[in-house]
């Protein structure tokens, strides 16, 4: 397992502005991390409930439903997405070859992670929200 490195910058927009929604945060970032978020949102969008919404939390996109399910952002030299320690450590297994620490999952903004592996991630973290297993 490799460790997640601190300290990275996150990719924000030019001259502070405050970002609220999830288009205007993905609009102020560079290619190819850009793209990388945008699979990462529809992997994540497909995977969690139909009332799920998006919002900004912490500054980085989220999805919520019955609390935040799970984060994703951009930084300097990566992408990362967070779906919660307990998540990464079921997973453990299924993300050995990226970068991870107790609640982050970094990977390069060039390739992202395998959309199956987001969504059966996504699924977990649902059920986990509403205390009961995933199928």
């Amino acid at each position: 397992m490799n460790k997640a490195k601190s300290g990275k910058r996150r990719s924000t927009p030019k001259g502070g502005a405050a970002i609220k929604t999830v288009d205007q945060y993905l609009a102020a970032v560079p290619e190819p991390a850009r793209s990388t978020l945008s699979r990462i949102r529809a992997a994540i969008r497909s995977a969690a409930p139909s009332e799920a919404t998006e919002v900004i939390s912490y500054g980085m996109p989220a999805f919520r439903h019955k609390g935040v399910l799970v984060w994703f952002a951009a930084f300097s030299d990566h992408c990362s997405l967070f779906p919660t320690a307990a998540i990464i450590e079921e997973f453990k297994s299924e993300l050995k070859g990226y970068i991870i620490s107790k609640g982050t999952i970094q990977f390069p903004a060039e390739k992202p992670l395998p959309a199956a592996l987001v969504k059966k991630m996504v699924k977990a973290r649902v059920a986990q929200t509403e205390n009961k297993k995933p199928r």
